[in-house]
Formats: structure tokens, sequence, C-alpha cells
């Protein structure tokens, strides 16, 4: 499957609609593969129906998964020997590369970035040369401390405010735009609020504003005309509905467009390509005493069936797996046998794991392919409102796995 370049100036609405309708049946196609979530069922119905790929993944090492894991172009190339509908993979996930002049580093300086993690200063660099030049005020939504707003705001000749619910956030924010001399000012305004009223010809920015937050963004540039919107949307599963319908005429007019739970659109974000190396290793350790539990209370109840476990107190990392198994049975009121064999349950979770991780493998190839889906329907949607959009990435992978950008500037004759 080849798809057409990406189009910015010849109706660009047409090709990205060719390109949501090509991930979407190929997402339909092999939702199989991706629904099920290997975490809650043992035997996915896939391994069965695709035994050659269950097989491979089956036979891959722990360092064949790491590698895989982060490397997903890789992955789909060895999962399309089995299964070569997956070679379309590349295609599907390409994007452009929106990112700015090198000659033109736009990242604070790390002497006027107090607060500021250095990861987050990068990626606020990045998003930054991506969007230049700034023609109209700026508003920085779900701001933070203003992070974003005080990176763009050298390059501003009007106004950069900013909007965030957390009042200790915004405090500290306007002491450091104080303190650096930046022209930004921060508001304390919960943006899901009825009655928010938006800066009038304003130029909408959000860096990882999560899921309604940054649906409400883009609907209210929408509705308030306002002339640009740039932002890098994240977790798109934080959302009060629990069931997700896309945001354009165009997607959700279609036949087939993909039916989707609040659930599925986790995956989306389920990348760790970031995390420090001890996260992962204690993310693997509390997988795995999980699984350990899942097996234990499938026993006890007589029922083959997942129970989900609330999330666990940090503290409980520094004990052990029976502490962990008290205290997830006293969450799901379930009384535990005083001769609970505990080193069983644990290897339990050991081998589960092992199979979780390589199953989990196939089903994480699909994590960018629906990320796209997502972001290629608010493209779609703010070119029925009136917008040129462009659609890309602004940093590598590497810097962070959430680098899509989408930026609509209005066109003149809808203004």
């Amino acid at each position: 499957m080849t798809l057409p370049p990406p189009a910015s100036l010849h109706d660009p609405d047409a090709c990205f609609y060719r390109h949501w309708q090509q991930l979407n049946d190929w997402l339909v196609a092999h939702r199989e593969l991706w629904q099920p979530a290997p975490f809650t069922e043992p035997a996915p119905a896939w391994t069965r129906k695709w035994p050659a790929l269950a097989e491979r993944v089956a036979n891959l090492s722990d360092n064949d998964c790491e590698q895989l894991d982060d490397d997903p172009g890789k992955l789909a190339r060895m999962a399309a020997r089995e299964l070569p509908s997956l070679e379309a993979f590349d295609d599907l996930t390409r994007v452009p590369a929106l990112t700015g002049d090198p000659a033109q580093p736009n990242t604070l300086p790390e002497t006027r970035a107090t607060d500021m993690p250095g990861r987050k200063r990068l990626q606020s660099g990045a998003f930054a040369s991506a969007i230049r030049p700034l023609e109209h005020d700026v508003l920085d939504w779900c701001c933070g401390k203003g992070h974003l707003a005080r990176t763009l705001a050298p390059l501003c000749d009007g106004k950069v405010t900013g909007f965030e619910w957390n009042r200790a956030l915004v405090e500290d924010g306007n002491r450091l735009a104080a303190k650096f001399g930046d022209s930004v000012t921060l508001h304390c305004q919960d943006v899901m609020a009825e009655g928010l009223v938006m800066p009038r010809a304003a130029h909408g920015v959000a860096l990882h504003a999560c899921g309604d937050l940054h649906r409400r963004l883009v609907r209210r540039v929408a509705d308030d005309g306002l002339p640009r919107l740039s932002f890098s949307p994240c977790c798109y599963h934080l959302t009060e509905t629990p069931d997700y319908w896309p945001l354009s005429q165009r997607a959700g007019s279609c036949s087939n467009a993909l039916e989707l739970a609040r659930n599925d659109l986790r995956l989306a974000v389920q990348e760790t390509v970031t995390a420090p190396e001890r996260v992962r290793q204690q993310t693997h350790q509390i997988s795995r005493w999980r699984l350990g539990f899942d097996g234990l209370q499938r026993q006890l109840r007589g029922v083959d069936t997942y129970l989900p476990v609330p999330s666990h107190p940090p503290g409980l990392m520094n004990g052990d797996f029976a502490g962990f198994c008290h205290w997830a049975a006293g969450k799901k009121g379930l009384d535990l046998p005083v001769e609970t064999d505990f080193g069983h349950w644990r290897a339990h979770g050991e081998q589960r794991w092992q199979e979780v991780r390589r199953h989990e493998l196939v089903r994480h190839l699909f994590r960018r392919p629906l990320e796209l889906w997502l972001v290629l329907d608010y493209a779609l949607f703010l070119g029925e409102q009136g917008y040129e959009v462009r659609l890309g990435t602004f940093c590598e992978r590497q810097l962070t796995p959430r680098n899509l950008l989408i930026d609509a500037v209005k066109r003149a004759d809808t203004r």
C-alpha cells in the first residue's frame, strides 16, 4: 500500500481523508490483533488464527523484545513475514517533518529554564521552531507553569497569555516570568468551564494537552474562528465519554469507521521509549506481580476472568509479592488462605509476563496507526471549519513519542 505524498497546497483535506480511510480500513482488518488486551486475556484469539506469528514472537529473546518495541518499523517488517498485510505499516504511518531551521534554535537557555525538566525544555524549543513565525497574540492552553509560553515569548511581538486551572502553578509561572522579564501572563482558568471567554484574534497553542482538554481547544478555536491553532495532543483516553466518535463529519459518516471504547484509546500512548531504565524495571516488576495475583484470584474465585485492581501505592514496591497479594486481595474483598503458595503464584506471574510481553509486542505495532487515525480526524475537522492544516512531526520520537503536530491557519475566505 503506497500513500500519496502529504499535501498542504493541493486539496490537503482530500489527502488527509484518503490517509485516514486507509488507516481506518487497515485497523479494522487487524482489530483481532490490537483490541484484545493480552494482559487480561491469557490466550488471545489471534494466536490460534495466526499460529506462525504467535510462534515467531514466542521465540523472541528478552533483548529482541526490547529492541523491537522501540523500533516499530523493524517490528512490522518482522511480523510481515507471517502476515504480509502488516507491510503497510511504514507507508501508513509516514508523515512529514515540520521541524524548524536548525540554525535558529528556539530552546529556552538552561539559565532561564528554572523548574523546567530538560526533556520538556527541548520539546518546547522544537515545538516553537516548528510553528514560527508567530503573527498573533498567543494563548498557551493548559499551560502549567508557562514553560511553553516563556519559550514562545521572545518569538512573539504580541501578548503571550496562558490558561491553567491549578492556582499554585499559575503563581509559580507568573513569578518565573517576572524574574526573567518574560512578557507572559498566566491566568487561573478552568478551560472546561461553560463561561470560558477566549482572547480575540489569538493563536492557540498546546504542547501535550490531554484528551478532552485538547479536544475542547479544537472546538473552541473553531467556534470562535481564531486565526491559528498549533497543538500536539496527548493521552487521548482521558475523556468523560465511555465510547469515542470522530470529530469530523467525513470520518464520522464513514460506514465502517472504527468503534472505539475509552480503553482502546489507551493503546495510542503505551510507549516508554523516553522512560528511564529504573522506571521500566519497576513497571515490569509490578506487571509480574499483578499477573501472579491474577492467576491466584482466578483460582480463589473459581472464575476464569480478569479482576481489575486499583493503582498501587508507590511504597508497595518496597515490599514483596506476598505483601502485594494481601493488599490487592483486600482491595477486592478476597480472603487469602493461610496456606497460599506465594512462590508458586510469583512464578506463574513471571511465566505470564513472558507471554504477555510477546503478545503485547504485536499489539504495540498498532499504537502509532491508532494515534494517527485520531490526529488525522482532528485535521479533517479543522479543514471542515475553514482552516488550512499542516500535519507532521515537530521532533524525533526519542525526545517524545507524542511528537505529532497539527498547525492550522484560518483561510482568508472564511474569516
